[in-house]
């Protein structure tokens, strides 16, 4: 996903939307198009996240009609992702909030997700660990440049 659409995946709906996508906005009811562009997002991406039972549009002939429940859940699977949780961990935090209800005493809210402190930490050594070995990776490639560019 790019910078774009990961800064976007919690934004408000783009300024350009024509009046009638205003208006549904206004009903709760968008449809897959309406999604992709405001989370900049690919109509594939939301087929599958619709194939995998993290959103559930309703239909309309062959027309998927996404509700404001489907729009908030797939702004929390684009943070959830951007955080670096897979799909299998999102949903499971998307089951949990829907069963809780909301937040417990244990857990705090990063943008808009749930997440314990375990999780928190969990996640946070995985990500240092990933951006370490990043860190090795343009070293190693920076050297071998640098090794290029002198011969």
């Amino acid at each position: 996903m790019s910078r774009q659409s990961l800064a976007m995946a919690g934004s408000p709906i783009h300024e350009t939307r024509s009046a009638s996508s205003a208006e549904a906005d206004q009903a709760g009811d968008f449809t897959i198009s309406d999604l992709a562009r405001d989370f900049g997002v690919t109509l594939r991406t939301l087929r599958f996240y619709e194939s995998r039972g993290l959103i559930a549009p309703s239909r309309s002939g062959m027309t998927r009609i996404y509700s404001a429940r489907d729009r908030a859940r797939l702004a929390l699977i684009l943070k959830g992702k951007q955080l670096g949780f897979t799909l299998v961990e999102i949903r499971a935090m998307l089951a949990n909030e829907d069963k809780k209800g909301g937040a417990g005493d244990s857990a705090a809210t990063v943008g808009g997700l749930q997440l314990s402190r375990d999780q928190i930490v969990e996640q946070l050594d995985l990500l240092r660990s990933q951006r370490a070995e990043i860190e090795s990776a343009i070293a190693e490639l920076e050297a071998s440049l640098s090794r290029l560019g002198k011969a």
